[in-house]
């Protein structure tokens, strides 16, 4: 975004604001002429909106990007809310771009701050020469501080002038959505459809308020306070394109699960995981399915087996503590080669920890968290579109390998938006129906091939029919202790895995195909790791990134890649650990024993920043957000951690 403001302070700021019409003070922006409301053409905007969760700012937030991707726009999130359920600071962030938008930006062009606490907790995350509106019923800026532009609009009074005492403040984030519409010359009837059907099906009244309050922030004379209004470049769409969709991950991970034939499930409430559970019992009744809300998490998982056992693939999830209430029963689906999915909504841990914050600390879970020898598969998905083919992916291998695959994802992913690119569902579409034709013979566990179920009530010409438990077993399901079998059986789990691994397509290299620095990344960390790439090649760095989607097994050939670069540097949102690295880099290192590989980590509950990548990977050569490496050298009694945790602490709602 350019400056909106002429800097210079004159006398006719004053005489600008009396020509215009009375209304609630506002506190203008220095202007030395009257605006001139021309448009000027931005292709990107961060905006940042600030307040308390009971503001309703998500919902606002939400908005701007549900109309960006129906703008044919590239959108992206973020958002942080608090733990506790009485609420507290809260943001919200939407980066619009008329082109490709990786990552939600690590500045605010536009800051909207709706308290003090807003004010003081976010303008340093407002860039300079960046907009502060703030709501001049609640926040005093420092006017002192010339970084910024300041515009005061009594937010408040006006959404209560507009919708009359008893509403309150209620309508306030739709007031600010109506000036964030008039001062981007964003599309005023694309916005009115989608808040009415936010609001369909509730009260009339519910929805002519939430207009009213939209119809009052735009028609607020902006030209008292901006000399610029602003306006996206047209993006051109290519003929013949298909039409995009905007969701958050959770949404599309449930909508891919039904894409890929699952129609059964089973689950436990828990933040960030439930918003999957409450899309998938609306619509699997649509399809002939059911998910049912379990007792438990072990009583879900086993349910979800129960389903799978039944010919349906079925589908479980939680985040971290009940993935590990869950461990049991999914050792009992290794042992036995019962497909299923595991969805593991990452939040910050360990125990109860962060329920509302991301982390990527639950892959050694996921790949080891159980008892014996578990084999099993792990995927992540890198962002909201790859929410819905990482599972259908997950699916696939869970069909063709008889066993259970985790998706990992994360509250990042799960609460942010993005746009994408309709699916074409008439090639996805998965008809689950099991074959239930009868079989000469049926022999499940046969140690040279890969075990294949059929459904109960199949026939078996020959009479015998195998049995299925968690007890080690032969070629027909029958329980043994013999030491030779069960060695053989080990194998055979172990060694589907290393068949997938032969057919997992590498991952592309980003940037330099060889050079000094690979950056490696899994899950949600995928946007701002091709952006640090591409910004780091801008200042001349040899560097390029490798996003691994299937991590456990690993795709054969990454040792290849790897002889390429001088220093694999691991980007992962989970701690270093007793040994100093992340949790890929521990196993990165273990299986290819490659002493360059190292990681940059860090676990504060926050997305990453790409500058903030920079400086973790480049110490002292490119200056930090916060102004501190993620991987600042530790002493051996954690002295420096201590003094770090002090001085640096983040307040709670800041991202």
């Amino acid at each position: 975004m350019g400056d909106p403001v002429n800097p210079d302070v004159t006398a006719m700021q004053k005489s600008a604001i009396a020509d215009e019409p009375a209304s609630p003070t506002a506190t203008a922006a220095p202007q030395s002429e009257r605006a001139d409301l021309r448009p000027e053409n931005i292709q990107d905007a961060v905006i940042r909106l600030a307040g308390n969760s009971q503001d309703g700012i998500q919902t606002a937030g939400a908005f701007l990007a549900r109309l960006a991707g129906r703008s044919d726009q590239d959108v992206m999130t973020y958002m942080t809310i608090p733990a506790t359920i009485s609420g507290g600071p809260s943001i919200f962030q939407v980066r619009i771009g008329s082109g490709e938008v990786l990552s939600a930006g690590d500045e605010a062009d536009f800051l909207v701050a709706f308290y003090q606490h807003s004010y003081q907790d976010h303008l340093d995350f407002l860039k300079e020469g960046g907009v502060l509106l703030y709501d001049s019923d609640n926040v005093e800026p420092n006017l002192d501080d010339k970084r910024f532009v300041y515009v005061g609009v009594p937010i408040t009074g006006l959404t209560v002038e507009a919708l009359g005492g008893t509403a309150k403040d209620k309508g306030k984030n739709i007031f600010v959505l109506g000036l964030i519409t008039k001062i981007f010359g964003l599309d005023v009837e694309k916005l009115k459809r989608i808040i009415t059907e936010k609001f369909a099906g509730k009260d009339e009244s519910i929805v002519n308020t939430a207009l009213m309050a939209f119809q009052a922030g735009y028609a607020y004379p902006v030209g008292k306070v901006l000399t610029h209004q602003y306006q996206f470049e047209k993006f051109e769409k290519k003929p013949g394109a298909r039409d995009q969709i905007t969701m958050d991950g959770n949404t599309a991970l449930a909508f891919g699960l039904i894409a890929a034939g699952v129609r059964y499930g089973a689950g436990y409430p828990i933040t960030p995981w439930s918003s999957v559970m409450e899309v998938l019992r609306t619509q699997l009744p649509k399809y002939g399915g059911i998910f049912v809300q379990a007792e438990d998490e072990l009583g879900a998982v086993s349910l979800a087996l129960g389903f799978s056992f039944s010919g349906y693939l079925a589908v479980t999830g939680s985040a971290g503590p009940g993935i590990s209430l869950k461990s049991e029963a999914i050792g009992w689906a290794s042992m036995a080669e019962m497909p299923l999915i595991i969805c593991n909504i990452q939040r910050g841990g360990p125990s109860t920890g962060l329920p509302t914050n991301v982390e990527q600390s639950d892959l050694h879970q996921a790949i080891f968290g159980s008892h014996g020898d578990s084999p099993r598969v792990v995927l992540a998905a890198a962002t909201v579109e790859d929410c819905f083919y990482i599972a259908i992916e997950a699916a696939r291998i869970a069909r063709k390998y008889s066993t259970p695959v985790f998706i990992l994802s994360d509250t990042s992913l799960a609460t942010r938006i993005e746009a994408f690119d309709e699916p074409d569902l008439s090639k996805l579409m998965v008809d689950p129906k099991p074959d239930l034709s009868p079989r000469q013979t049926h022999v499940p566990y046969k140690l040279d091939q890969i075990t294949q179920h059929v459904p109960p009530g199949t026939r078996i010409l020959d009479g015998k029919y195998p049995l299925l438990s968690g007890l080690e077993h032969d070629e027909m399901g029958h329980p043994t202790g013999s030491p030779k079998l069960h060695m053989a059986m080990t194998a055979k789990r172990r060694n589907k895995l290393r068949k997938l691994a032969e057919e997992i397509p590498v991952p592309e290299v980003y940037g330099d195909q060889e050079g000094d620095t690979l950056l490696v990344g899994w899950g949600s960390t995928y946007g701002p790791i091709h952006d640090a790439v591409k910004m780091g090649r801008e200042h001349g760095e040899k560097i390029g990134a490798l996003h691994l989607r299937h991590v456990h097994p690993l795709p054969n050939g990454l040792e290849k890649i790897f002889a390429g670069f001088k220093r694999i540097v691991t980007v992962e949102m989970n701690d270093q650990g007793v040994y100093g690295f992340g949790q890929l880099a521990t196993i990165l290192r273990a299986r290819y024993c490659e002493p360059k590989i190292e990681s940059v980590t860090k676990t504060d509950g926050l997305t990453y920043r790409v500058k903030e990548i920079l400086q973790g990977v480049f110490p002292g050569k490119f200056v930090s957000v916060r102004g501190y490496s993620p991987n600042r050298p530790v002493s051996g009694n954690g002295e420096q951690d201590v003094d770090l945790a002090r001085r640096e602490s983040i307040t709670q709602g800041v991202g």
